[in-house]
């Protein structure tokens, strides 16, 4: 009874939405400061390696101590599920994600990654683990907020609109920042960036699938990063051959985009929105990804000297509405672990506790009609 008093509380029902939020201020950060250490030349498939290798040592350690007496058997399936979710998100994903970034800006590669939430939504319902109902409002309003979430999306990619020439954006030149490095190429980026966010989508659904046999979220978030280190080394050798350079790093800002990365945003995320998807599933997680754009767009004109256009603060806006209608539908789906759970458990209960009572009844009946049949019998003797 404590567990139903404690789901049933404002904080417990508000800690999935603040874990997500904080979620996307790490991303936001990241896609900052991974941007810099990309603008003074480190390799995008560098930085993929040391990310996971940092998230590797991180969280390793509390996965064999938290783990250790309830860490299910390994089976070939999972760690088959395992390796794919190693190359999806690790190393696909985070490889176009880099790529297209440097092709573009921090806001621009933020905004792209807003078709996540529809590529999650359509993968989530196309396998049954997001209840969709076309008749109901609730459902209606989860589709309609994911059309408008990606078309928002793509007007602020593709509808600049006027300058906005805010009081610390005044001189700054719209180039600088691409650090004179690579040459900005918008559709190659965006391109990389979408097929990034489809493999992302793909790696969240398996996830939230693998969790149901291998309920161990820390041992779960070290497996995966772990195998991100390996195969993101297989492919940042054959990326990078013939440049050693390429892995070398001091005390800068390419240190600092492997540590931040790999803490916050590799282990510390995948293992808390693991524990969020065992609650309201794996959309909900993908639903507060424009949060991330609206901060990077704030951020990156701060630090990253990226000017900000009246069409992208526009579609910024329309993400948003998207946003708040996916959430309103969810908000009207009963959280499988509680409320449908525990109304079965309760029924159940009920159930026994009738079934119990009927049979000490019978018995009890039973008990009467043999001593009324035993008496006469008795008093002959």
């Amino acid at each position: 009874m404590a567990t139903e008093s404690s789901s049933d509380s404002p904080y417990d029902k508000a800690k999935p939405f603040l874990a997500v939020v904080l979620i996307q201020f790490g991303y936001a950060g990241m896609s900052i400061i991974s941007k810099h250490a990309l603008n003074e030349g480190m390799s995008q498939h560098v930085l993929v390696v040391y990310r996971h290798a940092v998230a590797t040592i991180v969280i390793a350690p509390f996965a064999f101590i938290f783990d250790r007496k309830v860490r299910p058997k390994m089976t070939l399936s999972i760690f088959f599920k395992i390796m794919l979710m190693g190359l999806l998100e690790p190393t696909i994903d985070q490889n176009l994600y880099y790529t297209g970034m440097k092709y573009t800006t921090a806001t621009f590669a933020s905004a792209m990654c807003n078709v996540l939430p529809a590529f999650a939504f359509l993968m989530a319902w196309a396998l049954r683990l997001e209840k969709v109902n076309i008749r109901k409002m609730h459902s209606q309003a989860k589709i309609i907020g994911t059309i408008v979430t990606v078309g928002g999306a793509m007007l602020m990619t593709l509808v600049k609109g006027t300058q906005l020439d805010l009081p610390w954006t005044k001189g700054y030149d719209r180039h600088a920042s691409t650090g004179g490095l690579t040459k900005q190429d918008p559709i190659k980026g965006a391109l990389m960036i979408t097929i990034g966010c489809a493999c992302w989508a793909s790696f969240i659904i398996l996830q939230a699938i693998t969790l149901k046999s291998y309920p161990v979220e820390l041992s779960l978030t070290a497996w995966i990063c772990f195998m991100g280190t390996i195969e993101g080394t297989v492919l940042a050798v054959v990326m990078e051959r013939g440049n050693p350079s390429a892995w070398s790093i001091a005390l800068d800002y390419k240190l600092l985009a492997a540590v931040y990365s790999g803490v916050f945003c590799s282990g510390l995320a995948y293992y808390v929105q693991g524990l969020i998807m065992k609650r309201r599933g794996p959309v909900f997680v993908t639903a507060f990804n424009p949060l991330s754009m609206v901060i990077v767009a704030i951020l990156g004109s701060f630090f990253l000297k990226e000017i900000l256009y009246l069409g992208r603060v526009f579609g910024a806006v329309v993400i948003v509405t998207g946003l708040y209608l996916v959430l309103w539908g969810k908000s009207k789906d009963e959280p499988p672990s509680s409320s449908s759970n525990d109304k079965v458990a309760a029924s159940a209960t009920q159930m026994a506790t009738k079934t119990h009572e009927r049979t000490e009844t019978l018995n009890q009946d039973f008990v009467a009609l043999d001593l009324t049949r035993v008496r006469p019998n008795d008093e002959s003797y």
